[in-house]
């Protein structure tokens, strides 16, 4: 993927890469008609993880491998003793659910998280996720969220990200201390303009064309928006530490309130 520098960015580009990648798998499995199940095609090679071969696709020439293609002919039913796929019965020891998972917005959405007026955050969400900076939402003061949507996440070194994530958000919270700050909440034009830019960037790549999890595509009746931020470890981190010089600009900060004596 990182052979040339507009792989993502342009289509013909892209096919180079991706050509090349069919051939090779052609050229290993030995044969044709598993070949070109295992060719990916329906998305521009990157737009999703890559299989990394390490005689991944050597073991379809095993005798004792079978690759049964689903696309064309899904699974009818489980049987006593396998899986029947379009009229055809296999026997088979175990079966493995590889279900996929709901990712970035699942596990936030799994708890009731509510807002200042009892929204929960899955109803803020229902359209997509919402964030400022991927650190943040409207609505919810003080609810700090790590490689969150709208932040390089899982399209960076997710150590590296987590731990800037992890800076920025101490950061925060020992200047709320030190300014009698009870309340930080993010502005909602502020997320908004963010959303854009994170939507912007995505529209100028190949990304949003295949249907993946960053996509949301795997989660039947999830909305269909490009999750994480396309911009650069670099650049994002750069735009935080700016906000943050900035007296946190594009949050409200509360002060606390003090009792007043008798």
């Amino acid at each position: 993927m990182s052979a040339f520098t507009d792989t993502v960015i342009d289509e013909e580009a892209n096919r180079v890469t991706a050509d090349y990648v069919r051939d090779r798998i052609r050229e290993t499995t030995k044969d044709p008609d598993v070949a070109e199940l295992l060719c990916p095609k329906d998305h521009p090679i990157g737009t999703k993880r890559i299989c990394v071969d390490t005689d991944y696709y050597a073991t379809y020439n095993r005798d004792n491998v079978t690759l049964v293609g689903l696309r064309g002919n899904p699974i009818e039913c489980i049987t006593p003793t396998g899986l029947r796929v379009g009229g055809v019965d296999h026997e088979v020891d175990a079966i493995v659910f590889a279900t996929g998972y709901d990712a970035m917005t699942g596990p936030l959405n799994a708890i009731d998280i509510r807002g200042l007026d009892g929204t929960s955050l899955r109803e803020e969400w229902a359209d997509g996720p919402r964030t400022y900076l991927g650190v943040a939402a409207a609505g919810f003061p003080n609810l700090f969220m790590v490689t969150a949507p709208g932040s390089p996440s899982v399209l960076s070194n997710m150590i590296v990200s987590i731990e800037q994530h992890v800076d920025w958000i101490t950061d925060a919270i020992a200047h709320a201390r030190q300014a009698g700050i009870a309340r930080i909440d993010a502005r909602r034009e502020a997320q908004a303009k963010w959303v854009e830019h994170v939507n912007e960037v995505a529209s100028h790549t190949l990304y949003p064309h295949a249907a993946s999890w960053y996509m949301g595509a795997n989660v039947p009746g999830k909305p269909r928006v490009f999750m994480p931020y396309l911009g650069g470890v670099g650049t994002y981190r750069q735009i935080c530490d700016e906000i943050a010089g900035d007296g946190y600009r594009g949050f409200t900060l509360t002060p606390a309130v003090t009792a007043q004596p008798a």
